[in-house]
């Protein structure tokens, strides 16, 4: 080095009590190793704003690349021009301005060879703030131009913090309507505080609600060495001193300034608090006190309107669940009255059934009481009285007449529980034995039409079920088969096993099934199109009450012609019982 490159050691500034934690970084790019430890010596002493300087060194400008990339952030580079080339420096400030997008950084130019990149180009041609050359960069001059980078770069920093604080405020302003925009608002309104105040600042803003339990806070946002608090909630306490600070603060309820610490306490509109906690490394002006009062002034009544809007929401969705809880209560009642309209018609639908059901039910009991009156009224008038053959005929007739009360009830009782849900008994029966009581109380009545009843019954066959409801169905098979088979005609009464099934059945001799018939079978209320051979009643019941019995037994009901013989088979098969035939 000449003469002229001598660098010159400078006094250490004494250090204050309040240093910032970081130093200027400073970055050194030159392929001359002795150019490195000159500078170094040369700064080694050097402080500006009680911070000292961090030297990094890169010995070509490929090197300052990749440091650059690693370490973003650098305050100034202090650069030479001619390195590995000509223009290795040049390349390298266009580099950090186009590729890297580093407008902050401050680039102090230094050359050897002043020749080959001239002042005037390089000024014009790339961003640089300096440029001096080696042979004129004494050590005063050095310091000047050091300190004028780093005071460069320090305002730039400033009106950087101040650009990014506006843009927080400004894309949090238009949102303000929940919760999580407020808080992108108060930072905003931190950042630029620290930011106009010109001073190394921390902050935090504190919120109290009216709703909430006293010693509830949470943090709306936080900067500097408080923002890892922001969320807090009472379920994660503030740092001790913090809380003593925000507890004073919400006691006094008013602006306190120290030579740190200071606190803003705002009340808002909708009982709420806020305390704003800033700690700064000077005492605040009185223009500070009023510039960060008017931003918290501002903030509360934000905040004001974001607690209004959300109780307006708040209202909003307690509307909208009570009109759908009203909307479901109303449909809930309709159907509710869409039901019973239901119940009512099939009621009276019921009772029409019923009624017909009584109707015919009540009239083969009947017409067999009157057959043997007649008879008895015939044997009365004998001479001599048959005695016997009287008693025998009272005895039937008093038997049918329990057996019609029984009758009445049964049908009362199905009434009453809904003649659709009708439940069965199971019990052990003896369906021979209940086949042929059912033909002997039905004889008179053939008897009456000069008709033979034969019956092909064993003499017992068991099985499962319900024989006041089985007696029933057979009973209208057997008085149906009456009722149209021709005066003298045959009817058959048959009881036997066929495979699984017990079958009970009644063969006539009437005028049998037409097609029409055949697809209105075991239907309410379907009259066929044989007509009764005595002029008996018919309410089109009998079939339908038939089919509904062998249904609640498991087993069902059929209907069977003959070719070209005359009659009809109708039948009840049932599924196997307990016993045998014997």
């Amino acid at each position: 080095m000449s003469d002229d490159d001598t660098l010159f050691l400078l006094p250490d500034d004494e250090p204050g009590e309040d240093l910032p934690a970081a130093p200027w970084p400073v970055l050194l790019v030159d392929d001359d190793p002795a150019v490195h430890e000159g500078t170094r010596f040369a700064l080694s002493g050097y402080s500006l704003d009680g911070a000292r300087l961090d030297l990094v060194s890169a010995y070509s400008a490929s090197e300052a690349r990749t440091l650059l990339a690693s370490r973003p952030g650098m305050a100034v580079i202090l650069l030479d021009v001619v390195m590995e080339t000509d223009d290795a420096g040049l390349r390298l400030v266009d580099h950090i301005r186009h590729e890297l997008k580093d407008e902050t950084v401050r680039i102090i130019l230094r050359t050897g060879q002043p020749g080959q990149a001239p002042e005037r180009r390089v000024i014009v041609d790339y961003d640089i703030n300096d440029y001096k050359a080696k042979t004129e960069l004494t050590a005063d001059k050095l310091f000047t131009s050091l300190t004028a980078a780093l005071r460069a770069y320090q305002q730039l920093k400033r009106l950087e913090e101040t650009r990014r604080g506006l843009e927080i405020i400004i894309d949090a302003a238009p949102m303000l309507l929940d919760y999580k925009s407020m808080q992108r608002l108060a930072e905003g309104v931190l950042t630029q505080v620290a930011s106009l105040l010109n001073a190394a600042c921390a902050g935090i803003l504190v919120l109290r609600e009216q709703a909430g339990p006293q010693d509830a806070l949470s943090v709306l946002a936080g900067s500097g060495c408080y923002q890892h608090l922001v969320g807090t909630d009472a379920g994660r306490p503030l740092d001790d001193d913090v809380r003593v600070i925000v507890a004073g603060a919400l006691a006094e309820r008013r602006h306190t300034f120290g030579d740190q610490w200071s606190t803003l306490y705002v009340h808002t509109a909708s009982g709420s608090e806020i305390v704003a906690l800033l700690k700064t490394d000077r005492p605040l002006s009185e223009t500070d006190r009023a510039l960060i009062g008017l931003f918290t002034s501002r903030l509360s009544v934000a905040f004001d309107n974001v607690i209004l809007y959300e109780q307006l929401q708040r209202a909003n969705v307690g509307l909208e669940q009570r009109v759908v809880e009203r909307t479901g209560e109303l449909m809930r009642a309709n159907r509710r009255l869409a039901m019973q309209r239901s119940d009512l018609r099939r009621a009276n639908q019921l009772k029409t059934e019923i009624l017909g059901t009584v109707a015919h039910d009540l009239k083969n009991p009947l017409a067999v009481i009157l057959g043997r009156a007649e008879m008895l009224r015939d044997m009365i008038e004998a001479q001599p009285q048959p005695t016997e053959a009287m008693h025998a005929q009272i005895g039937h007739i008093r038997e049918t007449a329990r057996r019609l009360t029984g009758m009445i009830e049964t049908l009362i009782a199905d009434a009453m529980n809904d003649a659709h849900d009708i439940a069965v008994r199971r019990e052990p029966i003896d369906v021979a034995a209940l086949a042929r009581e059912v033909s002997q109380a039905n004889a008179p009545l053939a008897e009456t039409k000069g008709q033979s009843l034969r019956s092909e019954i064993p003499a017992s066959l068991m099985l499962h079920g319900d024989a006041e409801r089985l007696r029933e169905a057979m009973d209208n098979l057997i008085s149906n088969a009456i009722k149209y088979s021709p005066p003298g005609g045959e009817i058959t009464v048959t009881v036997a096993r066929d495979g699984t099934e017990t079958v009970y059945a009644v063969r006539d001799r009437g005028p049998g099934l037409s097609p029409e018939d055949l697809g209105r079978l075991f239907g309410r209320f379907q009259r066929l199109s044989a007509k009764p051979t005595g002029g008996e009643g018919s309410t089109g019941l009998g079939l339908s009450i038939v089919k509904r019995i062998a249904e609640l037994h498991g087993g069902r009901a059929t209907a069977e012609m003959h070719g070209e013989e005359p009659g009809s088979t109708f039948a009840i098969r049932l599924p196997e019982g307990d016993g045998d035939a014997v």
